[in-house]
């Protein structure tokens, strides 16, 4: 079977991602420009050949712009020498029932492997007659595994940012 290519639709498509703050409350924050590609062997998504996505650090939006201007800056994601996240793909399996997608995640210059739990929405066809996939992802993973060390301790002892990130998607891709 001939491969497909599947796009993002950016208009109904998010990421988002969640920390804590001083133990206490989470902040969220999204990624305003990010790209997704997929290669498929099918078009039912059981056999992918190629995933990547990319996520623009200077997009950053935690409705806050100081925040914002620091979690560019060299203290977190260094967005000057490291403008983007990547992650690339390495397949779709089901682990206990659920979906997982593996691949290699790359933030700040280092890389790891990482697993996110996927659901897929199903596939439909819009009134404009393309056909669309939907995705749901759902991870997290530790800043300091990607060299995000930077924090601060309160007076009472606690640390003002955790050091895990929990994060998530709403993904629409188009077939190509």
């Amino acid at each position: 079977m001939a491969q497909t290519k599947w796009i993002l639709d950016p208009a109904h498509s998010e990421i988002s991602f969640k920390v804590k703050h001083l133990m206490i409350s989470t902040v969220t924050g999204y990624f305003r420009k990010f790209d997704l590609e997929v290669i498929t062997e099918e078009d039912d998504f059981t056999k992918t050949s190629g995933i990547v996505f990319t996520a623009d650090i200077d997009s950053i939006d935690t409705k806050n712009d100081q925040r914002d201007a620091h979690l560019k800056s060299a203290d977190f994601f260094n967005a000057e020498e490291h403008g983007s996240i990547r992650f690339v793909g390495t397949g779709i399996h089901v682990e206990d029932d659920e979906s997982k997608l593996k691949g290699e995640l790359t933030v700040k210059g280092v890389t790891h492997p990482v697993k996110v739990k996927v659901e897929f929405g199903g596939i439909a066809v819009d009134p404009y007659g393309q056909t669309k996939a939907g995705f749901s992802i759902k991870g997290k993973i530790s800043r300091a595994d990607f060299g995000l060390t930077w924090n601060a301790v309160t007076e009472a002892g606690s640390v003002v940012v955790d050091d895990k990130v929990k994060f998530s998607g709403e993904i629409q891709l188009i077939r190509q």
